[in-house]
């Protein structure tokens, strides 16, 4: 049996921007960030890019890094996907995190009996929320 962890490592146009809206959106923390100027021979240009970028919440840990000159391309192949124990949490999340994005669902009680919505954040990071059964 494998023992193993997964970690998402979301790449962005401005990590530290994007990183502090989920710490109000998420009621997290930044724990540490690394940028290129603490890198060996990086260059002066990039020394104030986020090479590394560590954000806690909950039980949860998302890694995040500026993606450098090219545009981040999303796609919409994989969401991030927040279970939570209560519908105040879990409506409090989701507005949080579409706030300046859009809502693809609805946050509203489904058949199979759990509140579910789905989201694209201002930063174009799908999220699927949804409560405990």
């Amino acid at each position: 049996m494998c023992m193993a962890k997964l970690t998402p490592y979301i790449f962005s146009q401005d990590a530290r921007k994007q990183a502090e809206f989920y710490t109000q959106a998420l009621n997290g923390e930044i724990l540490d960030i690394k940028t290129f100027a603490d890198a060996p021979g990086s260059r002066e240009a990039d020394k104030d890019r986020v090479m590394h970028l560590v954000l806690k919440f909950a039980e949860q840990t998302i890694y995040m890094a500026d993606n450098g000159t090219s545009t981040v391309q999303r796609g919409n192949g994989m969401d991030l996907t927040l279970e939570v124990a209560t519908e105040e949490e879990g409506r409090m999340i989701f507005d949080k995190l579409s706030e300046g994005g859009s809502v693809i669902m609805p946050f509203e009680r489904m058949f199979w009996g759990t509140m579910f919505g789905r989201l694209e954040d201002p930063f174009g990071v799908r999220w699927q929320i949804y409560t405990e059964l």
